[in-house]
């Protein structure tokens, strides 16, 4: 694996910063071309999306403060890392809703938009994750388990040897999640022209997303924090509890959409 692209003077260019820059760029023009279908302005969605964008970043920080221990955010590792999903999932998705507020927009069509793209992008940063060894996976003698380099070990801590100093060999976890959020992202763009009603793609991401997340936890090894004590009592990871939370919810109400939703509309 590659943590760093290279460097300029002393300033290293991370692998994952840029995967996850070429990741967002997709996603904003995949959400600007999918919302013009929509009767939607592309200039807003922009707009939208540079700000979705800054209220996630800040949203995965919060939830990797409050999730994970000796977190110091006043050091370059706290801003390098790219923090916790769900977090940052929850910040962009707020910071959308109060700005489609402020532009009239229709939330449903906006986020209908922008949810191929976060898929596409997921599949951009976890192409990230594996390359800097952050989120790895638990130990495998698979023939696809990956070891990670030296440089790897530096950035992340990710585990390289055995205790008796054997090579280790890993789940590439942030593979299997970054091939399904592409399968996904195919999955979501051919709906969004076929969807039943307005915000149905949104709601599928959801369900999809919360089962494949939930299903890759248990491959995870690396420390993800533990809110309240709750992963102690249930065996379950944060995020995993996260994952059903939001299944839950995105199947409840996909049934209720499809029952008293208008059919969708477009130009």
């Amino acid at each position: 694996m590659y943590p760093e692209l290279f460097r300029i003077g002393n300033f290293p260019v991370n692998t994952y910063g840029a995967l996850l820059a070429i990741g967002l760029v997709l996603a904003l023009l995949v959400a600007a071309r999918l919302a013009a279908k929509d009767g939607l302005p592309k200039e807003r969605i922009y707009d939208l999306g540079l700000w979705t964008i800054i209220g996630g970043l800040l949203g995965s920080k919060i939830l990797m403060y409050f999730t994970e221990d000796n977190v110091n955010i006043f050091s370059l590792d706290f801003l390098r890392s790219g923090g916790v999903y769900y977090g940052g999932l929850l910040g962009g998705f707020f910071t959308l809703a109060f700005l489609i507020r402020y532009y009239k927009f229709s939330f449903w069509k906006v986020a209908d938009a922008f949810a191929p793209g976060v898929a596409l992008g997921q599949f951009f940063g976890r192409q990230g994750c594996f390359s800097a060894g952050c989120c790895w996976g638990k130990s495998t003698n698979l023939a696809w388990g990956v070891h990670f380099t030296e440089q790897a070990h530096e950035y992340t801590g990710v585990p390289i040897y055995t205790e008796d100093g054997l090579s280790l060999h890993l789940h590439p976890t942030q593979l299997y999640e970054s091939f399904a959020m592409l399968a996904v992202f195919g999955i979501l763009y051919f709906l969004h022209r076929r969807k039943r009603f307005d915000g149905q793609v949104l709601i599928a991401y959801g369900i999809l997303y919360g089962i494949i997340r939930f299903v890759i936890e248990f491959f995870r090894d690396d420390p993800r924090g533990n809110i309240l004590g709750l992963t102690d009592l249930t065996g379950l990871s944060t995020s995993q509890m996260l994952s059903l939370l939001v299944t839950f919810g995105a199947v409840c109400f996909m049934i209720y959409r499809l029952r008293t939703a208008k059919p969708a509309t477009f130009n």
